[in-house]
């Protein structure tokens, strides 16, 4: 189900542009406009789910595909073997500023720890 006031819901949908870089019938990619490092990808799930908080017992199977997606995509972007960074914001305290659960796939330079 859609959020009709969701950024990412619009993108997902199409609404909203978006530099898409991997998508099939679960889920999203496409590149950050402010981008964190080389490669900076947010994976989304279509379905709306706001925080890590507001996932139940049938939508945890979401995360599994999002770290799915987020290998494949490490591959193709050719970050896969240097290694790379996948994290993912709960609420604003820790950095969410788009209520749709997404993951952010960082890579493309060295990481260093801890991430801030």
């Amino acid at each position: 189900m859609a959020d009709a006031d969701c950024l990412f819901c619009k993108i997902s949908s199409g609404e909203i542009a978006a530099d898409r870089v991997f998508e099939n019938d679960s889920v999203v990619a496409f590149r950050d406009i402010n981008p964190q490092a080389p490669t900076h990808v947010l994976i989304i799930p279509r379905r709306h789910v706001a925080t890590i908080n507001d996932l139940t017992d049938g939508e945890s199977g979401d995360i599994n595909l999002l770290f799915e997606a987020a290998a494949i995509i490490a591959r193709t972007e050719g970050i896969a073997e240097d290694g790379y960074r996948v994290t993912m914001n709960c609420n604003a305290a820790a950095g969410q500023t788009v209520f749709h659960l997404h993951l952010h796939l960082l890579g493309g330079r060295q990481m260093t720890w801890p991430p801030g």
